[in-house]
């Protein structure tokens, strides 16, 4: 049976996404969330209605991406080991 902090351990590929996921800054997310917006709605005014939407549909995943930056910077493996010791 596996202990709790053997379930707990990160691969190297995934550590290795947080090491360098968990150095960029929670802002550049968010604005570039809110530059994506504005973009899409440029091109909108401008009638490319298809760049429009190819662009606002990036939102949604920076957005994401900026919790994943945000958990990993509250939650990541190292937290957790660092707590286990």
């Amino acid at each position: 049976m596996e202990t709790f902090t053997e379930q707990q351990k990160e691969g190297r590929v995934a550590r290795a996404i947080e090491n360098r996921t968990s150095r960029i800054p929670s802002d550049f997310f968010l604005w570039t969330s809110v530059g994506a917006i504005a973009a899409s709605a440029m091109l909108a005014l401008l009638g490319r209605k298809h760049s429009a939407l190819f662009v606002g549909q990036r939102v949604p995943t920076v957005l994401l991406l900026g919790i994943y930056n945000k958990i990993v910077k509250v939650a990541g493996h190292d937290v957790s080991e660092r707590q286990l010791h």
